[in-house]
This record gives C-alpha cells, sequence and structure tokens, in this order.
C-alpha cells in the first residue's frame, strides 16, 4: 500500500534522518531563540499606526529633544505638608538632579511644583528618563534608582512614582519574565492535559519534546526576521506565539495519535500504521494549520503595527509548529515503537473502544432527534450570547489594566486628588512657528486643557525648521474617555488654524488613535478571516452547505463565549472594560483555532459518508474522533488559560474568553450541534459533491444502525 509522501517522515531509515535533522535545527536554533527577548520593540510607535497624527507627533518630536518619558514623583500629606517634609523634598530634588543612571535625565528634573501656594498638601517632582532604543529595557531600572533616591515616605506623607514613566516601569515589569511564565505555565497544562489523556509518563514526551523543539525553531526564526528582516515583535505578540505554539502543535499530536492508535490496531508493523495514520489524518491536520497560518496572516491588513506585527510572528510559529508535529513527532512515535504507549498499549487485532465509547452513545442518542437538538442547542448558544450587551470593549485605562494595584495607580489616584488629572501626561502640540502664538491661544481657549499648562518641554529646542513644539495639562484624567474628548477637540480647534499645519500627540492622543485603528481593524479583519476558513473549508470538503453550516456555528459560538465572558467580567471578575482590540483577538483565535475541530470532525465524516453513508458516517465520524478532539480542546482551552498568569487585565481577558470558546466550541458545538446539523440535513451537506446524490432516501435510524454495525470493521 502507497501513503506518497508519508514514508519520508516515518521510513525505516527516514525517521532517523528526520531525528537527525531536527537535533541540528534545534543546536542552531536554541542560541537565537534565546535572544528573542532582546529583539522586542514596545515603544509607543511599534504599536500604533504609522500614519497616526500621535505617530507623526512622535517623530517630529525627535528633532527637539530625545524622545523621553517623565516620571512624577508625588508627596502627600492631607494636613499639609510640615516643613520637614518640604524641606526633604527639596533634598531629595537635589539628588535627583544629578542622577544619571539608567538614562535618567537628571538634570532636566522639575519641581518641586506644590497644589497650592499657602498650606500645600501636596508637591510633584518631574524626573524625565532617555527613551531610545534601550529606553523600554531601562524604564523599571530607571524609576528603581529613583525610588532608592526619595524613599517610600512615612510618618504620615505618601511618596509614590507615577506619571507615564511611573506607569511604563509597572507595564514593563508585569512583560517581565513574560516568555519563561508562559512557557511553564503552557508546559505544566499540557503535562497534566497529556497525562490525563494517554495515562502515560511515557508517551507524554514526545510531544512534549516536539513541542519545545517547534517554540525554539519559530522564536530563533522571528529573532532573525526581527534583527534583519523588518518583522516588528513586541511583548504581547511574543507572550501569545509561546501558547499559540504550545496549544496548536499538542492539538496537531493529539489527533495524530489517534489515528496512529487505530492504525495499530489493524496493522503489525508501526512504520506501516505511522504511514496510514499520517495518510488519513494528514490531510486534515494541514488544513487545520493552514487555517491558523492563513487566518493570523489576515492580521497585516490591520493598521495597528501591534496586530500587523502579531500576524506574521503567530504564522511563523504556528507553521513551524504543523511541520514539526508532522515529521519529528510521526520519527519519534515509530522510533520508540509500541511499548511508548505503556501501560495501555494498542495492540494488533485488539478492538477499538470508540465504538462503545461515550462519543458512539452521544451520536445515537442525537440521531433519534437531530432537529430538535441543534435548535435546542443554537436557542441555548443564542441566549447566552445576549451577554454581549454588556460588553464594554472600549479601552481599558492605566487604573484598570492591572490585575493587582501598583505604586503607579496608587500615584495617580493621590495626584489627581490635589493636581490637575492629566499633569504628568500633557498634550504635546506641534506647529508652523509664524502660527505658534495662535495656536496656542487656540490651545488655551480649549475646554478641558488647563490654560496656564502652556510651555516649552525641558530640554526642548524653541525651534527647528519653522516648527515649534509645546505642551499642555488636561483636567481630565489622561487616560479617560474625557481626555480624548479634549483631544478631539483640541484637534478640531488647531486644525482649523489657517496655515498652521498643527498636530496634537501625546499619550492620550495616542490612546485615542489606537482605539480608532482598532475600530477599523475589527471591521475588517473579522470579514476577512471569516472569508479565508470558508474558503479553505469549501476546498477541504468540495462542498457548499456544509462550509456555510460550519461558518455558522462558529459564529455562534464566538457570540456564545463573548456574552458569558462579557457577564463574569462585570459580575465575577469586577473588571472595568475590555480593550478595543479584545473582539478582534478573541474572535481570530476562536475561529482559526476552533474551526480546527470541525475540520477534523467533518473529514472523518466525510470519509465515512464515502464508505457508508452520510448518516451512519456522522454517527461514526463523532465515535472515532470525540475523545481525542476533547483532549486537544481541554488542552488548548489550558494553554490559553495560562495568559491568566500574567498580572495584566488584557490578557486575563483574552486567555478566559478563548479557553471559554475553545470549551464551548469542543463539548457543545461541535459534539451537539455540528453533529445534529449533519444528521437533519443528510447528504444535502455535501452539494454540490457528488456525495450529496447518495444514500438520499435512507432513514436515519437504518442508516445510524448501518454505521454502528460497520465501524467495528
Amino acid at each position: 500500500m502507497k501513503q506518497g509522501i508519508a514514508h519520508l517522515v516515518c521510513g525505516r531509515r527516514a525517521k532517523w534522518l528526520v531525528l537527525v535533522f531536527w537535533v541540528v535545527v534545534l543546536f542552531i536554533a536554541a542560541p537565537f531563540a534565546m535572544k528573542l527577548t532582546d529583539a522586542q520593540d514596545n515603544d509607543a510607535a511599534s504599536w500604533l499606526p504609522g500614519s497616526a497624527e500621535s505617530t507623526q507627533v512622535l517623530q517630529i518630536s525627535e528633532d527637539f529633544r530625545p524622545e523621553q518619558i517623565p516620571a512624577v514623583v508625588i508627596y502627600a500629606r492631607e494636613s499639609g505638608l510640615t516643613a520637614q517634609d518640604r524641606t526633604e523634598i527639596a533634598e531629595d530634588v537635589t539628588q535627583l538632579k544629578q542622577l544619571r543612571d539608567h538614562g535618567i535625565l537628571g538634570e532636566q528634573t522639575r519641581g518641586p511644583v506644590f497644589d497650592r501656594q499657602t498650606d500645600p498638601r501636596a508637591a510633584q517632582v518631574f524626573v524625565p528618563i532617555m527613551m531610545d532604543e534601550e529606553g523600554w529595557e531601562r524604564i523599571s531600572p530607571a524609576v528603581e534608582s529613583i525610588r532608592d533616591d526619595v524613599g517610600t515616605g512615612g510618618d504620615g506623607l505618601s511618596v509614590h512614582i507615577t506619571g507615564p514613566g511611573g506607569t511604563s516601569a509597572d507595564f514593563a515589569e508585569a512583560f517581565e519574565g513574560i516568555d519563561s511564565t508562559l512557557l511553564l505555565s503552557a508546559m505544566v497544562v499540557v503535562v497534566v492535559m497529556l497525562l490525563i489523556t494517554y495515562r502515560s509518563l511515557t508517551l507524554l514526551l514526545v510531544p512534549l519534546v516536539a513541542v519545545v523543539c517547534a517554540l525554539f525553531t519559530s522564536q530563533a526564526l522571528i529573532y532573525l526576521l526581527a534583527e534583519h528582516g523588518g518583522l516588528t515583535v513586541n511583548g504581547q505578540s511574543a507572550g501569545i506565539l509561546t501558547v499559540l505554539v504550545f496549544g496548536a502543535g499538542t492539538d496537531y499530536a493529539l489527533l495524530l495519535v489517534a489515528r496512529y492508535r487505530e492504525e495499530l490496531r489493524r496493522h503489525e508493523d508501526r512504520h506501516e500504521a505511522m504511514a496510514l495514520a499520517l495518510h488519513r489524518a494528514g490531510p486534515a491536520v494541514l488544513a487545520s494549520g493552514a487555517t491558523v497560518v492563513l487566518s493570523m496572516l489576515v492580521l497585516l491588513a490591520a493598521e495597528m503595527n501591534s496586530t500587523s506585527g502579531l500576524g506574521p510572528v503567530a504564522a511563523i510559529g504556528v507553521a513551524v509548529a504543523l511541520v514539526a508535529m508532522m515529521s519529528l513527532f510521526p520519527a519519534l512515535l515509530v522510533i520508540f515503537g509500541r511499548w511508548i504507549f505503556w501501560p495501555v498499549i494498542p495492540h494488533h487485532g485488539s478492538p477499538d473502544p470508540t465504538d462503545r465509547g461515550v462519543w458512539a452513545r452521544t451520536g445515537r442518542r442525537i440521531a433519534r432527534r437531530p432537529r430538535m437538538t441543534w435548535i435546542v442547542t443554537a436557542l441555548a448558544l443564542a441566549v447566552c450570547s445576549l451577554g454581549l450587551i454588556q460588553l464594554r470593549a472600549e479601552g481599558i485605562g492605566n487604573a484598570d489594566a492591572f490585575t493587582g494595584k501598583p505604586d503607579s495607580i496608587t500615584g495617580q489616584e493621590v495626584s489627581a486628588r490635589y493636581f490637575p488629572a492629566g499633569s504628568g501626561d500633557p498634550l504635546v502640540i506641534v506647529s508652523n512657528q509664524a502660527q505658534a502664538v495662535q495656536v496656542g491661544r487656540t490651545v488655551a481657549a480649549t475646554q478641558g486643557v488647563v490654560p496656564q499648562s502652556l510651555g516649552l518641554p525641558p530640554g526642548a529646542k524653541p525651534a527647528f525648521e519653522g516648527k515649534v513644539l509645546f505642551e499642555a495639562t488636561m483636567t481630565a484624567p489622561a487616560d479617560s474617555e474625557a481626555a480624548k474628548q479634549t483631544v478631539e477637540r483640541v484637534r478640531d480647534a488647531v486644525h482649523a488654524v489657517p496655515d498652521a499645519d498643527a498636530k496634537v500627540g501625546g499619550g492620550t492622543a495616542a490612546l485615542l488613535d489606537a482605539d480608532k485603528a482598532t475600530t477599523h481593524d475589527n471591521k475588517l479583519i473579522i470579514p476577512l478571516v471569516l472569508v479565508v476558513v470558508l474558503l479553505i473549508l469549501c476546498v477541504l470538503l468540495w462542498a457548499l452547505i456544509a462550509p456555510l453550516l460550519l461558518i455558522g456555528t462558529v459564529i455562534l459560538s464566538f457570540a456564545a463565549a463573548l456574552g458569558i465572558s462579557a457577564l463574569a467580567f462585570r459580575y465575577v471578575f469586577d473588571y472595568a472594560g475590555e480593550a478595543t482590540d479584545f473582539p478582534l483577538f478573541v474572535f481570530v483565535f476562536l475561529v482559526a483555532l476552533g474551526i480546527d475541530y470541525n475540520i477534523f470532525l467533518t473529514t472523518r465524516i466525510r470519509e465515512e459518508a464515502a464508505r457508508q453513508g452520510t448518516r451512519a458516517g456522522v454517527v461514526t465520524g463523532l465515535a472515532a474522533t470525540g475523545a481525542v478532539i476533547t483532549s486537544a480542546g481541554l488542552v488548548l482551552a489550558g494553554t490559553f488559560a495560562a495568559l491568566g498568569t500574567l498580572p495584566m487585565v488584557a490578557f486575563a481577558e483574552i486567555g478566559f474568553t478563548v479557553a471559554l470558546g475553545v470549551l464551548i466550541d469542543t463539548f457543545i458545538v461541535r459534539s451537539v450541534l455540528v453533529t445534529s446539523l449533519f444528521l437533519d440535513v443528510g447528504p444535502k451537506v455535501w452539494w454540490p459533491h457528488r456525495l450529496a446524490r447518495q444514500d438520499g432516501g435512507a432513514s436515519a435510524r437504518e442508516s445510524v444502525g448501518a454505521g454502528v454495525s460497520r465501524s467495528g470493521e
């Protein structure tokens, strides 16, 4: 029996060549993989759209001064600062002005600025930190140096470090070790789930080795592309890469092992068994991988640099995982032989337990009343999706971005009690020099701006090539909706100044531009991903009705997962809201990864339908794939749930919702909804393929009975 290229990875000699090839690849890749963190670009320009007004201001401002970010030291005593407090603050300022560690521009330190002239209760000191290529790597050490100089207060005096510098340091700390944290979390999840699935200590090591090889190889490729090919990698994409490779790679391993077990019971030669397993399960695994890869590449069309950069990073990771699981993994299984399955070894001639399993019984029960089953299931999912009315994907402010409460957020709250809430993160305005006075007056007269705050940033040139740059403080917190509305008003006002060519940037403007770009991306990317998935399903199944039904179930599953998650975020976790890109990321991951299970189920149904008819094939396909798809879903859900180990709300929300969506898709949509739909529609589900004209007159019960009797053959 010929199985094409399958023997190239599992032949008697070929398996050793495959192993040697991957050992060499791993030896070369490991050193580069370890450097991926060094290649990350986490500055604002790498996240924002290049055409955004805030990005343009950021680029122009580099002509006036080196890029910097202010850390704000806030001192406060509710009863009023004492003479001793003011002396200590003055001494701290003297020390801060002498700081040069970690890019701190001590000589440009400003302050103290008191909340009022008489009997002040609070003071602010602004310490700028250089933000060049190494800025994000040293932001945390810089803030720690500042903290060492100012101390932590005491005896009623509170001291906090906040502002963009303090908040960025807390974000950097949250991202610190993200790769190792997620790697360890994902590995623990995979080990536990493989133990439950395989009940074998020996077998779980094989997919684990293959997945780790795939992760290191993909990280090395991405590092080289980031260093020499212009690929943008940040902490977000690097973290998601780990989860994707572990989740998708382990899924492919589970799907392949399930078919390998079947063939080992039918064939004495393990090489032939693996070749047949690859030949029969390979197209479904390849189609699943291609779906994920192409869906991720669709992200390249996004305006947000962070989103478009995630596309190729994720695609490379999944593609490498697919190659590893279709070459290294089967080669290792064949090398080790049947004993690797100990203590549940699939011997030649042993019966297939799936015929008597829970999924075989589930299929037969659904076949009795398929129409009622899918109607009730669809209605239940539709009711769950009503939770979408609680979804608040309008962005997460800094105060709500962490699962805990770091010092910068406490300092932000303290500062807002005594100073304009937007102090420390001002608007940045650039305009032509000839119209600068008029632009300044226009900004000062705009609602939401503190008029007396207009001024030249410290250390900046007064003018450069006919342009001027100045700052202005807003009355609202810089990350609030009110502040974004202020930015809109200021932009409208300064854009109306003739010949000024004025632009408005700063932290709040960057948030506003990111929100707009993400809204655009949501409307563009989601339909594109649906089209890509639909086309792949049409090509794979050579049908139109089945792909349309599958797409419909995926959309319903996504809506239900989003609805339940929104309710959980409001009433269980008490999160303030969701990031604007939350629906997009959840959709892409759920559709691209969740469709894997539908692909594996429907390709098996189609294979069985060609032999015994569609309705019988549905029951046989569910019985044969139910256990492995359930295990794969649990693994994928667990790996995405590992995102919850990070102290950031955005990651926790994505992890929770994707994990929930995968479980819904695995246990409800794929096993109940898709099965009942295919049983109800019958052979017409394959239209326009010739299978649509077969067994059309057979009753569901007769076809199912025939399928059950043949599935043991």
